[in-house]
This record gives structure tokens, C-alpha cells and sequence, in this order.
């Protein structure tokens, strides 16, 4: 199960798009996961055959836990036994106690990313901690990131060396509530024989989990991402294929059972709460756009050159998005939330009158008129994930362009301040200076 997100622990599989036995190549999607934040499509990381299953939709699985195992032939099935975090095989003697606490893993940084390297951690064993400290810096093929502990306590165990490359998924620290009385610094042996599966004697193979179409724990209804955004642009409710009786998870090929639906066939009295009926729902639009790069680039550049002010650009961002936002449907107080790809979010109030150097984060808990994402570090250029409270502005990025995304409801703004804000914005974004003069 991949880390989707910094501070994720465990992924809500939705379905399997391959079953036991089906051939899988390099990048092919495997299967569909939902987290707290969004459901995407993870990839297969290696040629071969899918085998031992372990999981079913529906299912919640620890980040790290072993889920299926991809075989180099279809008639060969490995037997692996996934030890507890934490434990030592039977056969060799455990060269430290770990100490009892949360594991932290190393996060998925990009949606292909396979190992992360430990640049440098910013905390020693035996030191006070808190969730949002930065607790070591990752390098991956695309970037180096600072990643936050996720946890108050002490840094009980540092469990990978500066220098390391470790996988997606396996324990680099352990935090613990108390403050340790023999901290860890342990060496790659060490952190090896914590996170990775043992292999055990070849056996006959354990009959696969029937992957059977099930509804989540919670009452959520489980369709894939495309699933999921078509209906949203047609406007079309996806409770009623649960109400009719029909199995989950959903994909785009149920939405032409549903367009031939008729309301007859539907009975309301067993639709979940969640699945409201299309009429009750505003109706979900999106519109795309593009800006230059260059334009932030060499704005951002020459504040550090001429004022030595050194600015991220989502600071930037929000302060255009808040001045275009205000334009456009003519509020006179908004609150901007930005947030990158699986990392917390933060508010700024009225962020287009305060000076960009002291754009400082609002804490006062009053609900976001906007929300920034910026998926610029990711692989990822458009996201939609469904309904929210406010009008979501994402920012992914394609060669030398911005590709600039709103998602709305009626009920949040009409088409034409829509198309008014994000054409405002795009044109901050091609000439920065013209609009801060």
C-alpha cells in the first residue's frame, strides 16, 4: 500500500483493474485507492503476473502492508510472510530493541517514485518533536523536500543514514509519547531487517481473496476517479445505480446503465445518505486555462535580486487568486487556503492586502472562500476530487506553461464570475509586475 499522502496511514482500496493471473506491465494502473484526500490509480512497478491477492475493495490497508505480489511467471505464486513493524525474524537475533510507538515511513513524493533518499534529518535521536517540525529532508528524481514528523513526542529510533536510499513505504523513525531512555541511531542493517518481508519456504499457494464488489464500512459509494468525474460533468447521481441495486465499485462503463435509468426503477427510501438525489445537488463545473511559467520565475527572481526578499510562488498565487476571486464576485473579505499535494493546508485572510513578505497564516478556524492547490511538484496536471465547500483553483504544471484549473458549483459562482476570476488570475500570472504596481 503506497503513502499517497505525508501524513496518510493507511489507503482505502476501491477495486482491483487487474485480477489474479492477468499480465501487468511497468506503469500499467493496478488498482484504485482512496485516502482522506483524493482516490487515484496506482501503478504496477514491475513486469509480470498479479498474484496473492490480499486485500478487497473495501478494504483499509496500513500504508507499507504488502497487498499482492507481482509473479515473473503466471504459474508461479510466492509465499511471503509479512512480519509486524517492528519485530525481528525468529531465525537471527535482533540487534536492537525497537522501542513501542508511531513508525514513520518514507512518503511517496511522486506518484512513480519507488525510493526516497535521506538528505539530512533535522532532529536526533532522543529529541523533542513536534507534528509540524521538519524532520528530514527526502530527495527523490524530481526534488529534495523538507518532511514534517506528523507527531508530538521524542524521536525514539532514526532507523535509515543520511546518504540512504530507502523504499516508498518502509519505517525511517520511530516517535514515541515518552522521551526514550536509550535512543536509536540504527544502521541500514538495522532498518532492513525492520521493514522488509521475510521470505518463507514455497508452499501451496493460499487461495486469493474473491474480489467481490462491496460497499465501503462507512456508507461511501466506491467508483473510480474517471467514474467519478464524468458523472460530476453530467450531473448524473451515482446513488442511484447503489439504490437500483447495482454492484460496486462503479466504473465509466456503469454510467450508461445509469443514463437509461429510469426514476421508476430507483427506490429512494434506500438511498444513503450521501447519495442525494441529482435535483437536490448543485451541479459541478470546471474550467482550464493556461499561464506562463516565466512570468512568477522572473518576478520571484528579481524580488531576490533587487529587495533579497525570497518568496515561495504559492505566496504569490494566493495573493492574485485573492484580488482576481474579489474582482470577479465582488466579496469584500476572503479567506485563501493553499495547500501542496498531501501536505497540511494553510489559511491566509485577504491575502491581495497584506505585503507578500507577510502573508502569515490565519488560525481564527473560519471556513475558506477559496482553495489553492498546488500540484506543481507532482507529476499530476489536473485533479478533481468531488464536491466541496468551496471553489477549488489547482495549479499543475506542463513544460513551460501553468495549467490552471477551476472546480465550482452553481451554488458558489455563476459561469460568468468564473470565467472572470480564472481569466483574471491566468493574466496576473503572464505579468506579475504589471499588477503589483
Amino acid at each position: 500500500m503506497p503513502a499517497l499522502g505525508m501524513a496518510q496511514e493507511t489507503g482505502l482500496i476501491v477495486s482491483w483493474l487487474k485480477q489474479p493471473g492477468d499480465a501487468v506491465r511497468t506503469g500499467e494502473a493496478l488498482m484504485e485507492v482512496e485516502t482522506d484526500k483524493a482516490v487515484m490509480e496506482v501503478e504496477a512497478l514491475a513486469d509480470g503476473f498479479l498474484s496473492d491477492v490480499r486485500a478487497a475493495p473495501g478494504e483499509s490497508v496500513p500504508v507499507g502492508q504488502v497487498v499482492a505480489m507481482i509473479a515473473d511467471s503466471a504459474d508461479v505464486v510466492p509465499a511471503t510472510q509479512i512480519r509486524p513493524v517492528g519485530t525481528e525474524p525468529a531465525a537471527a537475533a535482533a540487534p536492537v530493541a525497537l522501542p513501542e510507538g508511531q513508525n514513520i515511513i518514507m512518503p511517496a513524493l511522486g506518484m512513480a517514485q519507488e525510493t526516497g533518499r535521506v538528505v539530512s534529518w533535522a532532529k536526533v535521536p532522543g529529541e523533542a518533536v513536534a507534528a509540524d517540525d521538519v524532520l528530514l529532508e527526502v530527495e527523490t528524481d524530481k526534488s529534495t523536500m523538507e518532511v514534517p514528523a506528523g507527531h508530538d513526542g521524542f524521536v525514539a529510533a532514526l532507523l535509515a543514514e543520511a546518504g540512504q536510499d530507502v523504499p516508498v513505504g518502509d519505517v525511517i523513525a520511530i516517535i514515541t509519547a515518552s522521551k526514550p531512555d536509550a535512543p536509536i541511531q540504527a544502521r541500514a542493517a538495522a532498518h532492513s531487517a525492520v521493514s522488509e518481508p521475510t521470505p518463507v519456504a514455497p508452499t501451496a499457494p493460499a487461495p486469493h481473496r474473491a474480489l467481490e464488489a462491496v460497499v465501503a464500512p462507512d456508507g461511501r459509494i466506491l467508483a473510480s476517479p474517471k467514474a467519478r468525474r464524468l458523472a460530476a460533468e453530467e450531473g448524473l447521481d451515482l446513488g442511484r445505480l447503489v439504490a437500483a441495486g447495482h454492484k460496486q465499485p462503479f466504473h465509466v462503463t456503469d454510467l450508461e446503465t445509469l443514463r437509461n435509468l429510469s426514476v421508476t426503477q430507483v427506490d429512494a427510501s434506500i438511498l444513503p445518505v450521501s447519495a442525494a438525489p441529482a435535483t437536490m445537488m448543485h451541479a459541478a463545473h470546471q474550467i482550464g486555462a493556461r499561464a506562463p511559467l516565466a512570468g512568477t520565475i522572473d518576478f520571484l527572481a528579481r524580488m531576490e535580486a533587487e529587495a533579497g526578499i525570497t518568496l515561495p510562488p504559492d505566496t504569490l498565487w494566493a495573493r492574485f487568486a485573492a484580488e482576481a476571486y474579489r474582482a470577479a464576485a465582488g466579496v469584500a473579505e476572503i479567506m485563501v487556503e493553499v495547500a501542496a499535494l498531501g501536505a497540511d493546508p494553510r489559511r491566509i485572510a485577504n491575502p491581495d492586502r497584506a505585503r507578500l513578505s507577510d502573508q502569515s497564516e490565519d488560525t481564527s478556524g473560519r471556513p475558506a472562500a477559496l482553495i489553492l492547490r498546488d500540484l506543481t511538484a507532482s507529476p499530476i496536471t489536473t485533479m478533481r476530487v468531488g464536491p466541496s465547500t468551496a471553489p477549488i483553483l489547482s495549479i499543475g504544471k506542463d513544460g513551460e506553461s501553468y495549467l490552471l484549473t477551476l472546480d465550482f458549483t452553481d451554488g458558489q459562482l455563476s459561469e460568468d464570475a468564473a470565467i472572470a476570476f480564472i481569466t483574471g488570475f491566468a493574466g496576473r500570472l503572464s505579468e506579475p509586475l504589471l499588477h503589483m504596481i
